[in-house]
């Protein structure tokens, strides 16, 4: 009886099919090789989309270059070839000061920029001698652009050999993790390359149209290089407003301007605007206030105006005009306009809500000025 349930338990049990087995060896020699190779191999996948990243950025690069070529012989109306001297500029690098005594770190900085300001300019007076002083000015952003994107190009390239070299799985990833970022940077200086060899006004210099807005034409004061000042009347108030000298594609020097002005006359309020990134998701044109100096770059100019205001005591505002980073390098928009009206509206408010008649307030529009007079 026992040998007879025996039997048809085992008449019962289907035997593995041929295909089970196939597949169940499979699962494993996949299981196995993603053990032992996967990390390799997903490395690998990671290194091809860097290739392609890395392919784009050349491209890019080499379209600035090209482009600073032609518009060197365009202005410059040149009968010789000006590759070998843009390559040497698109090599120039900017050594930063030894900081382990910061101690005067600031002023070390801001003489090694101005230097390297003058610099520049003999360069492009050497390359394009028989261009205006505009001309020259706008060459030279094209050129920064260009030296911006030779720059990012061979970091990243760097970086994906030192990552296929070492295999190491940590610098591809970490690689692959900032390539969008890396991309949009590259992409917003390629926006730029047709406005600075153009002389269009671009998003930067929505803080320079403000300005320019209160000036009103006026030609002003030359107060620190390529800056400007001008006093204009408002209602029963003087507002003494600090601006680069357009319609050059220059950015100035606001911190010296405004350590001269504060020392020379006295002031009840300073407010700066500037054009700042947003975040995603925010609108373009939108503007946002604070306290404090409302400007970018490495940090010196924005050093002195804060030294400044503080000696003095006096309150310090800024009105920023949110847009991406393509919008700030690209030709203005729309959208950026209406933010400058916005923030040309709300300046005045300010001056009416913080000030009594009879005060003198230090307006100072910040960012490049290409295409503003």
């Amino acid at each position: 009886m026992n040998g007879m349930l025996i039997m048809e338990q085992i008449i019962g049990q289907a035997p593995p099919s041929d295909t089970s087995q196939i597949l169940n060896l499979i699962m494993v020699i996949l299981f196995l090789i993603f053990l032992v190779w996967g990390q390799r191999l997903q490395a690998s996948v990671i290194l091809k989309d860097i290739e392609y990243a890395l392919a784009r950025l050349r491209l890019i690069r080499d379209e600035a270059r090209k482009t600073v070529i032609e518009r060197i012989k365009s202005v410059g109306k040149l009968e010789g070839d000006p590759s070998k001297e843009v390559d040497r500029y698109l090599e120039y690098v900017f050594i930063e000061p030894v900081s382990l005594d910061p101690a005067g770190l600031v002023w070390k900085l801001d003489h090694l920029l101005k230097v390297a300001e003058n610099r520049a300019r003999s360069e492009a007076q050497s390359l394009i001698p028989q261009a205006s002083e505009v001309q020259r000015q706008n060459i030279l952003n094209v050129l920064e652009v260009a030296q911006s994107l030779n720059m990012l190009y061979k970091i990243i390239r760097h970086y994906y050999i030192m990552g296929k070299k070492t295999a190491s799985y940590f610098i591809i990833i970490q690689l692959q993790a900032i390539l969008p970022e890396v991309m949009m940077q590259a992409n917003a200086l390629l926006a730029a390359l047709h406005a600075f060899s153009y002389g269009h006004v671009i998003g930067d210099g929505a803080g320079e149209i403000v300005a320019a807005r209160f000036a009103q034409g006026a030609e002003g004061e030359l107060i620190a290089q390529d800056t400007v000042v001008v006093d204009v009347p408002f209602n029963e108030r003087v507002i003494s407003i600090v601006k680069s000298r357009g319609p050059g594609g220059v950015v100035g020097m606001p911190g010296d301007a405004v350590m001269k002005l504060l020392e020379r006359d006295r002031y009840d309020l300073v407010i700066m605007v500037d054009a700042g990134l947003k975040l995603e998701g925010e609108k373009s044109g939108d503007i946002f206030e604070g306290v404090g100096a409302a400007i970018g770059g490495i940090g010196t100019e924005k050093y002195k105006i804060e030294e400044a205001v503080t000696k003095k005591g006096m309150p310090l505002y800024g009105v920023i005009i949110k847009m991406s980073l393509i919008e700030a390098l690209s030709p203005i928009t729309k959208d950026i306009l209406s933010g400058v009206e916005r923030a040309f509206d709300r300046v005045k408010e300010i001056i009416m809500e913080k000030t009594a008649p009879g005060a003198r307030v230090l307006l100072v529009g910040v960012g490049n000025t290409i295409g503003i007079k």
